[in-house]
């Protein structure tokens, strides 16, 4: 499986807005600048994560996201799904009826143990787990400068 840049970025968001949750609403711009995420294409996803009702977004000059739920209860395959649909390899494990061969394909049992596989490790990760790895793995990084 590869992660498709949509995913990634919007799980960084996503990890970003864990990181501050319970504090103040966090701006676009912010989270882009932290995440080195384009805004334009932030804003695209944070509709889409908004649409599937991972997080709510307020206007104004206090406004911004922040999420609907405790992060420890938003699981990445939730949030996967949102952004990429389903995460099966092939359209004929969610759709039977779209290849002619599906009840009689060898392939498709192998294909189903991926899909299930994948499925039950992204959902055994919340996003909270992870702005918990992240905050540590942050407060171990050394910067240099000259």
């Amino acid at each position: 499986m590869k992660v498709s840049m949509r995913a990634d970025y919007g799980l960084r968001a996503l990890v970003d807005l864990a990181m501050h949750y319970g504090q103040h609403p966090v701006q676009t711009s912010e989270i882009a600048s932290r995440q080195a995420i384009p805004e334009p294409y932030l804003d695209q996803l944070l509709t889409a994560l908004r649409k599937a009702g991972l997080i709510q977004s307020r206007r104004g000059p206090h406004g911004g996201h922040s999420l609907v739920r405790e992060p420890d209860r938003i699981l990445l395959g939730e949030v996967v799904t949102a952004l990429e649909g389903p995460c099966s390899p092939l359209d004929c494990l969610d759709k039977p009826d779209a290849c002619l061969r599906s009840g009689v394909c060898a392939q498709r049992e192998v294909w189903e143990l991926v899909r299930r596989a994948t499925q039950n490790v992204l959902d055994s990760v919340s996003i909270g787990e992870l702005a918990l790895r992240q905050s540590r793995l942050e407060s171990q990084a050394v910067y240099y400068s000259i």
